[in-house]
């Protein structure tokens, strides 16, 4: 710690409260591992005086690590010998703790998560029932005209869940789709917008309409489109109006509307005709409740202890069939990889009270839910408090939080030289695994996102504000008094015609340490000036651009000097001001998504302590980056001149790379090779170029003179490349490549057989993608023996060559994208088109893309060859999303003997 110039009565009152504060914050966390309603009204307000405490003791001495002269530590000594005789005399630190130790991400998660899905309804009779009601098939032209359905049922059911699988199951036979989540306080307009994005209409021209102008849009876009929309978690009837008035029945094409509700009335109200249909969602069945227990407690295929029978039998009759008091249940009984003992169970089941009453009261579900939350250990249990600064249906992404949690202070080093991230990111799998958050996945399987369930949103808003952890400002009666010390805020008001709560007059404004703003609440925001301690400072997705009117001054943010975190993605800044140069404590800056931000101040040299920096393309001045030694993410750089790229090679502690290069200079690309070589810890490397523009072969240039690092696991280059380069590093030394999981290549000239098998014993890969330019092998087999890690496979290599999987190939593989060159099947003796697909590939269970080039080949044999391939993938147990895209398109009424025209890959 560097040595301030204070006096000794200073340094020894700030040691003395030092000490204090430790001391308390034990005794604190031993308070919150109990139930708030099991504590004494002492010991709460002893709690809630020490959190206030230790927020105005870090503030104190961040002012003075600033060399501000706030309130002199000596001015809190005697409130801290106050707070501590009362701990004594409350004999706080006799209450026992319950400690929960690390773990792991669990490995059963996806398993979890698929079985809670298909016990809700994606294969049962639920599914079965709503399929009926939707009449998919056999249509006529009689009963054409849009159909309405409402799942209803309380907060738990999975309503959710049910519509996502339907219409991820159907989504295939309309036009168009779009799913949209709503939520208890909807801007009607937003709403609109998103149905209207989801179903394909750009989004440039949808800011600037009003409600009536945004459902003549929306008339507009589905006139002659047959479409799926699914709405989700409609609260009031009103918003029901307004979707009756948007999808009229004039559309005759056998549309489909499914709501999500909780309400009868509002189902009533949006399924009034004849038509349309109400599916009420009813609790799991007994036997379908057990199911769902065990396989979130037990390992897959093992048998569970008869001693647990009794007691699992009462904790599923108080959960009433609910999956989401079950799940969460559940995850508090199974202690990462170990059952915990008998007599845990018994304690839970006493705990739990009387169970859920006949109306399902939102109270007992808090109760049940809070057990998991107070099974948590401390630090998690703040993490998590922390996402009520976002509104319900919020995808709530991963690394963003992360960076939120380290700048809030919530995550401290544990072992000397741990990354702060990955310490986070191991806190966010355990909120997963715990089942207090919904993980979204991506493609491959990874998660990036979260969702925190309504129910549990409704939960720690409510531990939350008992705590006085957040202030949350949404427009729906959620308020503070003018005298209220404020810490963390939330602006959450999205109706955009109501102006808010006037923030100038909270005098305790200037206690702010973090702010999150949704838009279109920025326009509550007060001078930035009037933060004296902010850490953290989320505007992201707020409309800051040329048509906002919006009068905050960002010149302001100089005066932030506490401020850890800056968030202004998405914002429509065209610049950001040199003040930020005073900011030397921050930590994250996020510009992304600001496409008219041309430049990054000069000032930001100044940035030391910079870890995470997203630059959106936009210009680096020279001298910038070589002083941002800390920084381990670095992402939308653009690789413009020499010496940017000469600086990129001090950046030792760089984990993540995004990069994008605008021109082809040889110069530009050894620069930036050289840089590369220095950086030893890198984990992500994304090379991206524009479109169109003509590139040397970047790899290429690597295939001497560098060599991965042990670490990286993602590899992406979207510039002209040929194979030997990776084939060269995986000879040399495969143990160089032994983590990576994704590995993207988008313009290969070619891929030979050798590649293939090379690629193919990599043994983390969990994800390839490969564009093949040029051809001149003509077969390609994808054999048993590779890919055993496999998840999403993408391999097209155009008219050239055709390809084919032996039996026992990709055995994980979900997702499976080919192509297969008619002409050269046919010229290979291989005209039955048997592509190895029947019966293999058994774990599919997603999308099937086949590129069927049929250039130079009779539509005859090109409509046999999509036969053949549509038939045996038919066939498949899991039946996977089928699209097969011939190219060229072949029109209807073409006759069998026309010849299909060449066309370019």
């Amino acid at each position: 710690m560097e040595e301030y110039n204070l006096n000794k009565r200073v340094k020894k009152d700030i040691e003395f409260l030092r000490k204090e504060l430790e001391s308390m914050h034990v005794a604190l966390v031993k308070v919150g591992e109990v139930p708030r309603d099991q504590l004494d009204k002492q010991v709460k307000l002893w709690a809630d005086e020490v959190r206030d405490l230790s927020y105005d003791m870090e503030d104190v001495v961040d002012k003075f690590l600033v060399r501000i002269h706030g309130i002199a530590p000596h001015d809190n000594t005697k409130r801290f010998k106050e707070v501590a005789a009362r701990r004594d005399r409350n004999k706080v630190d006799g209450i026992a703790p319950n400690p929960t130790e690390a773990i792991a991400i669990d490995p059963r998660l996806r398993a979890l998560y698929t079985e809670a899905a298909e016990l809700v309804g994606i294969y049962g009779k639920r599914d079965h029932d709503l399929m009926s009601l939707l009449s998919m098939e056999g249509d006529d032209i009689s009963n054409k005209r849009i159909k309405k359905i409402s799942i209803v049922g309380f907060g738990g059911l999975g309503k959710t869940t049910l519509a996502r699988a339907v219409y991820e199951k159907i989504k295939g036979d309309f036009n168009c789709r779009a799913f949209v989540p709503v939520g208890q306080n909807p801007d009607i307009k937003k709403v609109f917008r998103d149905i209207l994005i989801d179903l394909g209409n750009p989004q440039s021209d949808l800011a600037i309409l009003d409600e009536r102008q945004l459902i003549n849009k929306l008339h507009e876009f589905v006139e002659n489109k047959r479409y799926l929309v699914v709405i989700d978690d409609i609260w009031d009837e009103k918003m029901c109006e307004g979707i009756n008035l948007a999808f009229s029945n004039r559309n005759n094409l056998g549309s489909r509307l499914i709501i999500t509700t909780r309400i009868v009335s509002v189902s009533n109200s949006c399924c009034s005709s004849a038509n349309n249909s109400i599916y009420q969602m009813e609790p799991l069945s007994a036997d379908d409740s057990r199911r769902l227990f065990y396989k979130r407690i037990f390992p897959a295929n093992s048998e569970y202890p008869n001693e647990f029978e009794q007691v699992s039998k009462d904790i599923l009759k108080k959960c009433g069939g609910v999956p989401l008091a079950i799940i969460t249940i559940a995850s508090a009984l199974a202690n990462g990889q170990h059952v915990k003992p008998k007599r845990e169970w018994d304690i839970l089941l006493q705990s739990i009270g009387s169970g859920l009453t006949k109306d399902n009261s939102l109270e007992e579900m808090r109760r049940i839910l809070s057990f998991s939350y107070y099974d948590l250990p401390s630090y998690l249990k703040t993490c998590l408090l922390y996402l009520c600064i976002y509104p319900e249906d919020s995808k709530i992404y991963r690394d963003t939080l992360i960076w939120k949690w380290v700048a809030e202070g919530f995550i401290h080093h544990g072992k000397q030289g741990t990354c702060l991230f990955l310490l986070g990111l191991n806190y966010f799998n355990q909120l997963i695994n715990k089942s207090m958050i919904q993980p979204i996945y991506d493609g491959i399987g990874q998660v990036y996102a979260c969702r925190v369930h309504d129910i549990v949103l409704d939960l720690i808003c409510n531990l939350s504000h008992e705590a006085r952890f957040v202030n949350i400002l949404d427009g729906t009666g959620n308020s503070v008094s003018s005298q209220s010390t404020v810490r963390l805020l939330s602006l959450q008001n999205r109706n955009e015609d109501h102006q808010g709560i006037p923030l100038r007059y909270f005098t305790g404004i200037s206690h702010v340490r973090s702010i999150t703003v949704f838009d279109p609440a920025i326009t509550i925001m007060p001078a930035l000036s009037r933060f004296e301690v902010l850490r953290v400072l989320d505007l992201s997705y707020c409309n800051m651009g040329k048509s906002s009117s919006v009068q905050l001054n960002l010149k302001d943010v100089g005066h932030l000097i506490h401020l850890r975190y800056l968030g202004l993605a998405a914002t429509g800044i065209k610049e950001l001001p040199a003040e930020i140069g005073s900011l030397r404590f921050l930590e994250v800056l996020d510009l992304q998504y600001n496409d008219q931000l041309q430049v990054l101040p000069s000032t930001v040299w100044r940035l030391s302590r910079l870890i995470c920096l997203h630059v959106a393309k936009c210009e680096v001045t020279p001298g910038v980056l070589q002083n941002l030694t800390s920084i381990e993410v670095l992402k939308e750089i653009r690789a413009s001149r020499n010496i940017i790229m000469q600086e990129l090679g001090n950046l030792k502690r760089l984990r993540e790379l995004e990069i994008y290069f605008n021109d082809g200079s040889l110069d530009l690309y050894e620069g930036f090779v050289k840089s590369l070589c220095n950086l030893h810890d890198i984990e992500r490397l994304h090379i991206n170029s524009n479109p169109g523009e003509i590139f040397l072969e970047l790899i290429d240039l690597f295939r001497e003179h560098w060599v991965p690092p042990v670490h990286l696991r993602e590899f992406v280059s979207r510039m002209p490349s040929q194979l030997s380069a990776l084939r060269g590093w995986i000879k040399r030394d495969s143990s160089h490549l032994s983590n990576l999981s994704v590995l993207i290549l988008s313009k290969v000239k070619e891929v030979q057989p050798e590649d293939v098998e090379i690629i193919g014993g990599l043994p983390s890969l969990r994800c390839l993608h490969i564009w093949s330019t040029h051809q001149t092998q003509r077969l390609l087999v994808i054999r048993a023996e590779g890919f055993r890690c496999m998840v999403d496979f993408y391999l097209n290599c155009g008219s050239a060559a055709h390809i084919m999987f032996e039996p026992g190939a990709l055995p994980r593989a979900e997702q499976v994208y080919f192509s297969l060159g008619v002409r050269v099947a046919i010229e290979d003796g291989n005209c039955g088109f048997d592509l190895g697909l029947q019966g293999n590939l058994l774990s599919l269970r997603r999308d099937v893309i086949v590129w069927m080039y049929c250039g130079g080949v009779k539509v005859g044999e090109a409509k046999q060859a999509e036969a053949v391939v549509r038939r045996a993938l038919d066939a498949h147990p899991n039946h996977p999303k089928i699209y097969i895209d011939m190219l060229p398109y072949i029109a209807d009424g073409a006759h069998d003997d026309n010849l299909c025209e060449d066309e370019e890959n």
